[in-house]
């Protein structure tokens, strides 16, 4: 299994790419027939088509900056790892976490291709129906993140 720091450290990698709108960047961490399901649900399968599939994400407006705080990273069978975390954005100009944009966030990590490379990558909103005590303890976790990393 890669290891933990490992794992995040490509995790971290992928949010960088997102946060500089650098589409290539975000599909190279892919492997060449990785998937990702977007926040709005959107299935996207290969490295090709996710490159692609951001380049259109970035060419139409900036999105949001993620923030992130990873809650687990384990080995699945003798392998690849598992990573979930949750994630935040701070709108372009903003300062401040936009609870509406809360997600949780999961992608598996194989070894190939020269490196560890994404096989899926999984984004929901963390709209938390019904509960809204818990999208603001959620809210409140990232915004602090964000202080301490500011």
């Amino acid at each position: 299994m890669p290891s933990a720091a490992a794992v995040e450290a490509l995790f971290r990698s992928l949010l960088a790419a997102w946060n500089d709108c650098d589409a290539a960047a975000f599909g190279r961490l892919f492997a060449a027939d990785g998937t990702l399901v977007g926040f709005d649900g959107s299935p996207v399968d290969s490295r090709a088509s996710i490159t692609e599939h951001l380049a259109g994400i970035f060419a139409d407006h900036r999105p949001g900056a993620y923030v992130a705080k990873v809650r687990e990273v384990r080995e699945l069978g003798s392998g690849p790892a598992l990573l979930r975390a949750v994630v935040g954005m701070v709108p372009p100009g903003g300062s401040a976490i936009d609870p509406r944009l809360n997600a949780v966030q999961s992608l598996v990590v194989v070894e190939g291709e020269g490196g560890l490379r994404i096989a899926h990558f999984h984004t929901t909103p963390a709209a938390f129906h019904g509960r809204p005590d818990a999208v603001d303890a959620l809210t409140d976790e990232l915004q602090a993140v964000l202080a301490a990393e500011g």
